[in-house]
């Protein structure tokens, strides 16, 4: 009685690793990126956002809160 062969299944990547990322993974930090490039250019934009009561109280707690 013969024991049965398994052979391996072709590698798709000889030597490598394929991984593909969907489009939101490159999108997302691009984003950011940009806006916080932005914000640099232009500060004038964020003190005028900050006048506003519950943008400046957003402000105000992510300010405790990365000075802790």
């Amino acid at each position: 009685m013969s024991a049965p062969t398994y052979t391996r299944p072709p590698r798709s990547t000889p030597g490598g690793v394929d991984i593909r990322l969907p489009w939101w993974a490159l999108a997302l930090p691009v984003l950011a990126f940009v806006a916080l490039l932005l914000l640099i250019l232009n500060p004038a934009d964020a003190h005028a956002a900050a006048e506003q009561p519950a943008i400046s109280h957003l402000l105000e707690r992510l300010e405790q809160l990365t000075a802790r």
